[in-house]
């Protein structure tokens, strides 16, 4: 009873099956059909191999979040070469709630000269290519952050024909890291070194007959001497960004160079910025991404241009944090995808086959039927005489019929 079950249950599961199998002896070649299914192959094989290719890259996914980490701290890196010499330059940070924080034991300051060598001119004229390249093609920036900073440092190469810290020197070189609060801020370069002031900040330069010029946001009192005369706030700047400093990333504004004739100069820089995360398969960073708008002008209190001469980078902070993840498509969509492939192409192929197949067979039994058409009009005789045989003898064996001759010519000349 139960092997008669079982039969059953046998004969029912092959009434089910889906994919019949055809004896070898009823099954038929052809040379169209193997052509067909090697172009099926090679073709196959192109898409599947594009699939994983595809499959191996990763995308990049931006997610827009609010910026709520108001206490953590906000990394200012900086590499800034100024005209003048280092003991009449200051350089600090002021921020908007009014703490001043001093750069001294971050930023570093050497003694240097302000032109460049000819590898420096190189490596600015790379980093300004780069630049305009990024303006172009946003895809760079994808790659940046897939490669995880893996890149050669961007950094400017230091002097090597010149000597740093000696006497004849003309330029001042501000470099480092300096950690400030998450606030809107101003760091700037100017003449003489930052004191405390009673009513905010000051700058102080050694000298006489010093005259006190109040900023117009009301927050800063720089003195300034009769050297002003020797001021040249023509400056270069190798490398500025914010956040965790990393590799392979070009800033808006490195490689930068301005330059001035007047002794009494403000350069203005508004940085916007843009917290952002980036966290990849090959690199995790708290960076910051930045927009800047430049402005510059001479400071003359005669003419009503006030203001205080140096090198000025206001920054403010979005409320929008940016994070940026690496994504890989799940494994069953490559096998999904590599299915749709083998399937479609197989179906396909096979359809355009038997197409080709039923118009060229429809052809052929066209042609074979004009042909069978035309030979069933032509008369075929049965007899003919000899080529010697009398007229009267020819007429006398087929009196009643068509002269085989006749017949001859007639069908000759068809």
């Amino acid at each position: 009873m139960r092997r008669l079950n079982r039969k059953q249950t046998l004969k029912v599961v092959k009434e089910m099956d889906a994919f019949p199998k055809v004896p070898e002896s009823y099954v038929q070649t052809s040379t169209s059909g193997a052509t067909v299914s090697i172009l099926s192959f090679v073709l196959i094989g192109i898409l599947v191999l594009s699939e994983l290719i595809y499959y191996s890259e990763t995308n990049m996914k931006y997610e827009y979040n609010v910026d709520t980490e108001l206490e953590s701290k906000l990394k200012i890196n900086i590499d800034v070469t100024v005209a003048m010499k280092c003991e009449s330059l200051g350089a600090d940070v002021l921020d908007l709630t009014g703490n001043s924080i001093s750069t001294q034991g971050s930023i570093k300051e050497d003694s240097v000269f302000f032109d460049m060598t000819p590898q420096q001119r190189r490596w600015q004229r790379m980093v300004k290519t780069v630049k305009s390249s990024l303006d172009k093609e946003k895809a760079l920036q994808h790659l940046l952050f897939k490669t995880g900073f893996s890149s050669k440092p961007t950094a400017a190469p230091v002097s090597s024909g010149h000597q740093k810290n000696t006497p004849a020197a003309n330029a001042c070189r501000f470099h480092g890291t300096i950690e400030v609060n998450k606030v809107a801020g101003n760091f700037h370069i100017t003449a003489g070194r930052s004191i405390p002031h009673p009513r905010g900040h000051a700058h102080l330069s050694a000298g006489i007959n010093t005259k006190v010029y109040k900023s117009p946001s009301g927050n800063m009192l720089v003195v300034i001497t009769s050297e002003e005369q020797h001021y040249n706030f023509s400056h270069r700047i190798d490398h500025l960004s914010f956040g965790d400093p990393v590799r392979g990333i070009i800033n808006p504004l490195d490689g930068e160079e301005k330059l001035t004739q007047s002794t009494m100069q403000m350069f203005q820089y508004f940085i916007q910025i843009v917290p952002t995360r980036v966290n990849t398969r090959q690199a995790q960073a708290d960076t910051g991404q930045f927009a800047v708008t430049e402005r510059e002008r001479v400071i003359n209190h005669d003419s009503g241009s006030h203001g205080v001469a140096g090198i000025f980078f206001k920054y403010d902070l979005t409320s929008i944090m940016v994070k940026v993840t690496e994504e890989r498509q799940p494994i069953s969509q490559l096998l999904i995808r590599l299915c749709g492939i083998v399937g479609g192409i197989f179906a396909t192929s096979g359809m355009l086959h038997g197409l080709v197949g039923f118009l060229v067979d429809t052809w052929m039994t066209r042609v074979r039927g004009r042909e069978e058409q035309f030979s069933n009009h032509m008369p075929t005789p049965t007899h003919l005489p000899p080529q010697d045989m009398p007229l009267q003898q020819l007429d006398r064996e087929f009196p009643e019929q068509e002269s085989p001759l006749a017949v001859n010519l007639i069908s000759a000349d068809r």
